[in-house]
């Protein structure tokens, strides 16, 4: 099998897609248009295909929004061409696909996912802003593709198609997740939950840019996964007259400014790393009135599940003894949620074996470290908690712009990587499996 050629000939496919989901960023929960241009490609390649409830567990969502958002998001979802029927299904924030292949030979299961959410982001829109410049920039006002999940779901549809060509070739059983939700660490659970990984012996997973790389070198696998909490605070006081009646109200924006100062304040743990930050605060409702009202959103991490659970006990206290100090009440809600993971370390020898078959892979670095969150763990864990072994990989590309940033773009030449590492990887356990 000549995988260049194979890679030559989806590479106009993959940055179309790319581009295509790019110009459309949805967020978590409310990826309708995504999910159903995923669905459609994955029908016409002949896959068995899931949606809706039988793709995550309703209960199991975390960080859904408010009902006035799914209802604004399906909207725009009909007035875009979804249908209504695949609309009826996927309503109320059961966003996310599934694919299976099934060879109907004796082989691995094995498991690859792709996430499709976006970021509520402005994107930037100055011409030296490759999507502003060649006009695939955000058509969603305040949303984005900001940490290149369009370019995971691009990859994951390159798979998909390889797949589907190969069939006849492939023994098994392919499933692969495009999953909702990353951001906020909030869909992967959905997905465990409904039993996806329960049976599964490989589990692949990856990641485009983290660090300022180049085009073709891969990271086999992935260390520093941080374990996370999200939190939702809402403060309560009392409204009042600012200036006729102040001592009768309960200042709910003090209390939640002085939270916010006091929980960056928490102290760092030495048995590792740790993180926090509040990423909003909306509070008040005019100069001349007590404001009873204030909201911030947060959230902890942790090198371990251990060094998270050390900032967040920390930050419940500190967030209640604010309200305390200030006479209002504060409720809190833990909104996402995303563990600490260890890739198996096989991973880097099998594909540095079969990286010699392509050359869209340069360089094959044993590890990378994230530094960051990635909900994907919870999938991992299942897996090996069951025997299985996993892995998450990282595309290099330069990076003009940091994740999560107006500005974050990529070289286009990383998908055609990606795609490559997913299949030389299906290939090699594929192999392997036949040799057992």
């Amino acid at each position: 099998m000549n995988i260049d050629a194979c890679l030559e000939e989806l590479n106009p496919k993959l940055i179309h897609w790319r581009r295509t989901f790019h110009a459309f960023p949805e967020t978590g929960w409310t990826e309708y248009v995504t999910t159903y241009r995923i669905y459609e490609q994955l029908q016409a390649l002949g896959l068995t295909v899931y949606t809706g409830t039988d793709v995550v567990e309703t209960s199991a969502r975390m960080g859904v929004p408010s009902d006035q958002e799914l209802y604004a998001s399906e909207k725009r979802a009909s007035e875009a061409g979804v249908p209504e029927e695949f609309l009826n299904k996927v309503a109320g924030g059961h966003t996310g696909v599934v694919a299976v292949l099934k060879t109907g030979k004796p082989g691995p299961h094995i498991a690859c996912r792709f996430d499709i959410d976006a970021l509520p982001i402005e994107e930037s829109d100055t011409y030296d802003h490759v999507p502003a410049e060649k006009e695939f920039a955000s058509s969603l006002p305040g949303s984005m593709h900001a940490c290149a999940h369009d370019g995971h779901t691009a990859i994951g549809l390159g798979v998909a198609t390889w797949l589907a060509k190969n069939r006849d070739e492939l023994t098994g059983t392919y499933t692969l997740l495009f999953q909702p939700a990353e951001e906020g660490s909030r869909g992967a659970k959905a997905m465990v939950e409904k039993g996806w990984l329960d049976d599964v012996d490989v589990f692949l997973g990856g990641h485009i840019g983290i660090e300022d790389l180049t085009v073709g070198q891969v990271a086999a696998t992935t260390e520093q996964f941080l374990a996370t909490t999200k939190f939702d605070v809402h403060f309560k006081g009392t409204a009042a007259h600012a200036g006729k009646r102040p001592e009768q109200g309960k200042n709910a924006l003090l209390a939640a400014a002085a939270c916010a100062q006091h929980l960056h304040a928490i102290a760092p743990h030495s048995q590792g790393a740790t993180r926090l930050n509040i990423g909003t605060l909306h509070a008040g409702t005019g100069r001349n009135i007590v404001p009873d009202q204030a909201t911030l959103t947060g959230e902890t991490r942790g090198e371990t599940n251990e060094l998270n659970d050390y900032v967040f006990q920390e930050a419940e206290r500190i967030i209640h003894g604010s309200a305390s100090l200030y006479g209002v009440e504060a409720e809190m809600k833990v909104v996402g949620k995303g563990t600490s993971a260890v890739c198996d370390p096989e991973f880097t020898r099998m594909l540095e074996q079969a990286s010699i078959r392509t050359a869209a892979i340069t360089e094959v670095l044993p590890v990378l470290s994230l530094g960051a969150s990635e909900d994907v763990t919870h999938m991992m864990n299942r897996i090996q908690a069951r025997g299985g072994k996993s892995t998450y990989m990282i595309f290099g590309t330069p990076l003009p712009a940091g994740h999560h940033h107006p500005r974050f773009d990529y070289d286009e030449g990383v998908l055609k990587t990606g795609a490559a590492a997913f299949i030389l990887l299906i290939l090699e356990c594929n192999q392997r499996g036949k040799q057992r």
